[in-house]
């Protein structure tokens, strides 16, 4: 099936889940990033049963502390 992935498309597995994409496409520091599946951002304990579909469209999300010192 076709996903689009941070704008690319790519071609996955069937009903492949977000933690097998984590895995798949080499997130670093998975327990700090959120993920979006259409616009509806995934609950972290969901990762292992959602199970993405034709079409999706999953967007990994980034947040960084910083800030003035």
């Amino acid at each position: 099936m076709t996903i689009t992935v941070s704008g690319n498309k790519k071609e996955v597995k069937d009903e492949l889940t977000v933690a097998e994409l984590i895995v798949l496409e080499n997130v670093e520091m998975p327990e700090y990033t959120t993920v979006s599946v259409n616009e509806e951002f995934i609950q972290r304990g969901d990762h292992e049963t959602h199970k993405l579909k034709e079409g999706d469209v999953v967007e990994f999300l980034y947040f960084m502390g910083g800030g003035r010192s």
